[in-house]
């Protein structure tokens, strides 16, 4: 019992642990780029506004198409957690409390 119960724990204490920390540091990261995004589009505008600039809003919109296409294929990085179920569910639920807490 306590070969196949050790490693079990295991990976269940390293995946929330980890899971923890990551999550933690993608909602840091995330508000600091949507800040910079942020400021970044109100810097345009301004520049826009002014006569400084001209922005191709046609283009624009493909770039930003282009960018949530390729997000969207990010969930194929999961598959291979799926086959370490007690690591991946230990660090999903760290993540998501790194998340709340961050």
């Amino acid at each position: 019992m306590s070969e196949v119960l050790t490693p079990i724990v295991y990976q269940l204490g390293i995946g929330g642990f980890l899971g923890f920390f990551v999550g933690y540091a993608v909602k840091k990261i995330t508000k600091i780029v949507a800040v910079l995004i942020g400021v970044g589009a109100l810097i345009l505008i301004y520049l826009g506004y002014e006569g400084v600039i001209s922005i191709n809003y046609d283009k624009l919109a493909q770039i930003i198409e282009n960018i949530m296409g390729k997000a969207g294929s990010a969930s194929a990085a999961l598959t291979p957690m799926v086959a370490n179920l007690p690591f991946a569910g230990s660090f999903i639920a760290g993540v998501a409390v790194g998340v709340k807490l961050g």
